[in-house]
């Protein structure tokens, strides 16, 4: 009855305090509802921009991945902190002065509306087909795990992952669909405190309880049980999936980074909502610092289950982190721990939907169905789209169950399909001022065609990790855009006009921060490599 009422107990107050911050605000209009008034501090930012990414397919994904192979899953949380430090010094300032809401808004005016339709509709799919479904089925599973609730209720696992799925995203599209992106931003700053407390309490209990109560005790016996190539983050050229190959971290890895932190409408909107440009930079650059973070309390996490439970899990890895916590968290904590993975879970598919609502009502609906609505009918217009989406993600998310090769590795495979264009386009539009809309259409067709056929390859005996053919196919895309870009150049050159959206003065300590970030990223692939605790016998 405890775990019960304090569970209950935070995430009522989490939804209270969002409330009393957003309940004077205007949601009847196009920057209030999507925006939150372009009102978003440094740190509400990053408190969102962390919670948005991170949610239970990262807690589950990255923990089944390093409990399989090593700690070479922190790699997409790791590297996304240059991926983050491009966002704040490269990509922020332009968007910002073109005072877009969605990425596919600067598209056209970089291109025309046919690119922009094409890229939302690209994301709309990409989000309803994959990752709303899996936020929502990695959360239910980590639920079910956690308190057996299958065994529980006498139901089957796929069972009771439905009614979980249903529970998580009908809470996740009120905030969603009747807060705005402020209720949305408000509460993953609350639910990313909590989440922190929370996260570092498993390995922290965990070293413990080896330790026998001591924490520095649980140390040693930790890193002197587990298998020193564990803790190697750096795995060889050839490896496959869920094993990523060193050479990839600088070129698919990084690509495939820049494309979900630099043009991922999830993740963009909210440093679009920054007071000023000032404000969004800083948000991105502390979240540089927090992705280096999370590999001491999500991908460790693996290498824990793994002194607990051997290999017994092998064969199904990504239970290895909700039975940690079962293991090691302590009966009246597990209320809080609940609500904090709950929160969590809320972040990432709220966040998600309230894009997807942004993409349809701007992209779609104004300029396509109702050009004359004010902003009052387009929010409702929103709000009903939204509920739709939240039904279908829903019905999609049991049956994520059978996605092959755990759950990470199957949502970043999925992106693979659009995610290399759609940079590509983004880019070229930053640095070339004569490439036609024809080069993108190009681009995005041939993209799919190629990716699709690379799926075959293991047919023929030959198997190549995703990352390595995206790292290919992204240098194909930029060299299509260059080349239609000289056969049909632009008429006239494009021009980014400075729309007075917000104060475009950069962070006075950006460049420093960047540097100190980038820094302390070497240090931490330093420590989880042969020159670190790899390296032990």
């Amino acid at each position: 009855m405890f775990t019960v009422i304090t569970f209950v107990g935070f995430t009522i107050f989490v939804a209270v305090v969002a409330w009393l911050k957003t309940r004077d605000d205007k949601l009847d209009t196009q920057e209030g509802y999507f925006l939150a008034g372009r009102g978003l501090t440094g740190l509400v930012i990053a408190g969102s921009l962390e919670l948005t990414n991170l949610s239970t397919e990262q807690l589950v994904g990255q923990s089944g991945q390093s409990y399989a192979t090593n700690m070479g899953a922190m790699n997409w949380s790791v590297s996304a902190s240059f991926a983050l430090l491009c966002l704040a010094m490269i990509f922020l300032p332009r968007y910002l002065k073109a005072g877009i809401t969605t990425i596919p808004e600067f598209l056209e005016q970089r291109y025309d509306s046919t690119v922009k339709r094409i890229i939302s509709f690209l994301f709309l799919l990409g989000y309803l087909l994959t990752y709303l479904p899996t936020v929502l089925y990695s959360g239910a599973l980590a639920f079910n795990r956690i308190f057996n609730l299958d065994q529980l209720l006498g139901l089957t696992q796929f069972q009771t992952i439905a009614i979980l799925c249903f529970g998580i995203g009908l809470v996740g599209a009120i905030y969603a669909i009747f807060g705005g992106l402020k209720a949305v931003a408000v509460s993953d700053t609350i639910n990313g405190v909590g989440l922190l407390v929370g996260g570092f309490l498993v390995p922290i209990l965990a070293i413990s309880i080896m330790g026998n109560g001591s924490f520095f005790a649980g140390i040693k016996d930790f890193v002197t049980n587990v298998p020193a190539e564990k803790f190697n983050s750096i795995n060889p050229a050839d490896s496959l999936p869920p094993m990523i190959p060193w050479p990839v971290l600088f070129l698919g890895m990084t690509f495939n980074n820049l494309f979900y932190w630099c043009t991922n409408q999830s993740i963009i909107q909210r440093a679009l909502a920054g007071k000023s440009l000032a404000h969004s930079q800083k948000g991105a650059i502390f979240t540089g610092f927090l992705k280096l973070v999370d590999p001491f309390f999500i991908t460790i996490c693996g290498l824990l289950a793994y002194r607990f439970f051997g290999e017994g899990l092998m064969d199904n890895t990504d239970a290895a982190y909700p039975m940690l916590v079962a293991k090691v968290i302590p009966g009246w904590l597990l209320g809080f721990f609940a609500a904090v993975l709950f929160g969590a879970i809320l972040s990432s598919f709220n966040s998600a939907l309230n894009s997807c609502v942004t993409l349809y009502t701007l992209d779609f609906h104004r300029p396509m169905f109702n050009k004359t609505c004010d902003d009052k009918h387009l929010v409702k217009i929103g709000q009903r789209f939204g509920t739709g989406l939240a039904i279908i993600a829903i019905c999609v998310a049991p049956f994520v169950i059978n996605a092959p090769s755990g759950l990470y590795d199957f949502l970043q495979d999925c992106f693979g399909f659009y995610s290399m264009p759609i940079l590509a386009t983004v880019l070229c539009g930053f640095y070339s001022k004569r490439i036609p809309a024809l080069a993108p259409k190009v681009t995005l067709v041939s993209h799919v065609i190629l990716y699709a056929l690379s799926h075959l390859l293991p047919r023929f005996g030959v198997n190549v990790h995703y990352l390595w053919i995206l790292s290919v196919l992204f240098i194909v895309d930029m060299m299509i855009m260059v080349i239609v870009g000289k056969l049909k150049p632009r008429d006239t050159d494009f021009v980014l006009e400075d729309v007075g959206a917000v104060d475009l003065t950069p962070w006075k300590y950006a460049k420093p921060a960047c540097i100190l970030c980038f820094i302390c990223m070497l240090a931490v692939y330093w420590l989880f490599s042969p020159l670190g605790l790899a390296s032990m016998v």
